[in-house]
């Protein structure tokens, strides 16, 4: 593993625990795990993902749970197929879980350096294989696999106003001779662009005349391993930029490293600079910003919404002419980061290269943002590799199972012009891919790969138990003419939450007393937190059972379209009716079925029956095989 951020940490730990030696090279062991931008896990699109890698056995969801300090349960007043969980972080208390459960995972060794150069051999067949890897201090290390996580450290490029540093991460260097080892290799590379806001003293905030912003009065965990957060929750706080800030920044456009022609990359349209929400949203007299401590102990402030690489000299007054701020002593200026990354039409499902055999890609590299989009890379990117080594099947999801499926199907099928963010929105079938039910839908593929332990499959097989228990007693019981599952599915959200539940559990718990099998008892001795799990499980499922069987009829029309492979080899160039552009798109993405090929960004359907006639053609058996 060639990184130590949240993919590099979700790959060794998977690699390892399947049982593949597994060694991470860092330019800094000390900063595993650290949360670069806002220390902050979850949100839209993304909570349902740590769930997601939480249930295949990752450990994004444990070291969020350990470290969060405000839990919050986004679109609350939304269906539930769009909750989403969030948690802001204590950056230490993440950072310490995530290197602690590496310290301890088996198969598992950290060493200190910089990958040089990736060496590769030739086998004869059609493209080079992992060989080793050069270290820059001359170590040679021999490897079957190397995951590529770098974050946004290939020759990075930081930028505040004019000033321009070499680096990924403030104080910290850049990863250049990786960038050309690449492109050796073959890898097209390209740039991109994030940025971050500046941190603020907390003592100089004037938290009175600010917005509260509390936690949830009852914090719902990430991993399905915990049933509550026992740590102290704290309040984060709200405020807004006004026509004083805009017009200074307006003042200032020439010197803003997007404006002057400095930057030339895209950035993430989903998280903006304030500079480009000015100059974009003009008509909007502020923008919000939330003021998000960095932990119990930290005396930073995270500006999460004033996202700049102005000069230091305007970034203070632009800071202070914000309500509350008006004291505010910045600690750490914002700034934005250029790197390299490697369009991912170049990369399979599996997060494998099409050019070069055993080397893996996660994360920004990939073209991504965000810290839960590369720990779901990573975590596919490691059971990939380690698969690869041992002799296993690669992984490879459908978007109806994950949004990581989702997120790789879009990167390696789709391309991407900026930084790739997850939303709900992306997702056909969110109605299935929800937050809460991510266990029932990941469990048992985490426990077949291996990644998932003896103590957390009790823990599953119980609550899908208490599940299956709870709608048996439902269907049969009877409430004003209707099932109590049936009234379940009417219900509104209000009266659902409303009802006392206790009567309903006792009779569900004397019905399975009848039994004698060691599942039932297991069952009835089951802790309130689980059952309560359950019930809420089985309400959900209630509500949208017409609907999910709608999607899942639509999911098997579309696995008929999934189960029509495309051979490696086939020659998209040799069919004549097949127009120029769509040779081209086919030829660069080399779809593995007839599925993914109409997802392609600019196919028209057209050429998907073209794609299909002569795809029959090639398998129709030749005529002395007809007359055998």
């Amino acid at each position: 593993m060639i990184g130590g951020g949240h993919a590099g940490a979700e790959a060794a730990w998977a690699a390892a625990r399947l049982g593949a030696p597994t060694l991470m090279v860092t330019m800094d062991p000390a900063a595993i795990g650290r949360m670069s931008c806002n220390p902050a896990i979850g949100g839209i699109g993304k909570g349902q993902m740590v769930r997601e890698i939480d249930a295949l056995g990752g450990l994004m969801g444990l070291a969020a749970d350990r470290g969060g300090i405000q839990f919050r349960m986004l679109n609350r007043r939304k269906g539930p197929a769009v909750w989403a969980p969030r948690a802001q972080c204590d950056r230490r208390l993440y950072a310490d879980a995530v290197r602690d459960m590496l310290a301890a995972t088996p198969n598992l060794m950290i060493t200190r350096g910089c990958v040089k150069r990736i060496e590769v051999r030739r086998d004869g067949g059609q493209h080079p294989i992992i060989r080793a890897v050069r270290l820059g201090d001359g170590r040679r290390i021999t490897c079957r696999c190397v995951v590529i996580t770098a974050g946004t450290f290939l020759r990075g490029l930081m930028h505040a106003g004019e000033r321009k540093t070499s680096g990924g991460r403030i104080g910290e260097g850049s990863a250049v001779c990786l960038s050309r080892g690449l492109e050796e290799l073959g890898l097209r590379l390209g740039r991109l662009k994030t940025g971050t806001p500046p941190r603020i003293a907390r003592d100089s905030v004037d938290v009175d005349r600010l917005e509260v912003q509390p936690a949830d009065p009852q914090s719902a965990p990430f991993s399905f391993m915990n049933d509550a957060i026992s740590q102290r929750q704290i309040c984060c706080w709200i405020t807004y930029t006004n026509e004083r800030t805009h017009e200074l920044i307006r003042r200032n456009l020439h010197r803003a490293p997007m404006y002057s022609g400095q930057i030339t990359s895209r950035g993430p349209r989903y998280c903006p600079s304030i500079e480009d929400k000015v100059v974009r949203f003009a008509d909007k007299p502020r923008h919000q910003i939330f003021l998000e401590p960095e932990g119990y102990d930290s005396d930073r402030i995270y500006c999460n919404g004033i996202s700049t690489s102005l000069p230091a000299d305007v970034q203070e007054p632009m800071v202070r002419s914000i309500e509350g701020l008006e004291r505010a002593r910045i600690v750490q200026h914002g700034y934005a980061v250029e790197y390299d990354y490697v369009p991912p039409e170049q990369t399979r499902a599996t997060l494998e290269t099409k050019c070069v055999g055993g080397l893996f890609l996660a994360g920004q590299i990939n073209g991504t943002s965000g810290y839960e989009e590369a720990a779901g890379q990573g975590l596919v990117a490691g059971i990939n590799a380690a698969e690869r080594v041992l002799g296993g099947e690669p992984l490879v999801m459908g978007r109806h199972e994950s949004y990581i499926a989702v997120m790789i199907d879009d990167l390696v099928t789709k391309g991407i012009v900026e930084p790739y963010r997850m939303f709900t929105s992306r997702a056909e079938y969110r109605l299935l891919l929800r937050s809460d039910n991510a266990d029932a839908r990941l469990t048992p593929l985490g426990r077949r790969l291996g990644l998932v332990d003896d103590r957390r499959w009790d823990r599953f097989t119980l609550k899908q138990a208490a599940v299956a228990a709870f709608i048996a007693w439902a269907k049969s019981s009877r409430h004003n003419r209707l099932s109590q599952y049936d009234w379940l599915a009417r219900a509104t959200e209000e009266q659902a939450e409303n009802i006392d539940w206790r009567p309903w559990k006792q009779a569900m718990l004397s019905s399975l007393k009848q039994g004698s099998d060691s599942g039932r008892r297991r069952l009835v001795e089951a802790d309130d937190a689980l059952l309560a799990e359950a019930i809420t499980a089985v309400r959900i499922e209630a509500r949208y059972e017409g609907y999910i069987r709608r999607q899942q009829r639509e999911i098997e029309r579309h696995r008929r379209m999934e189960s029509r492979r495309i051979p490696a080899s086939f020659d998209y160039a040799a069919i004549p009716h097949l127009r120029h552009e769509a040779r081209e798109r086919f030829a660069d993405v080399g779809p593995r079925s007839l599925g993914q090929a109409q997802r392609i960004s600019g196919i028209h359907p057209a050429d998907i029956a073209v794609l299909m006639l002569y795809l029959d053609r090639r398998t129709e058996p030749s005529p002395t095989r007809r007359l055998a």
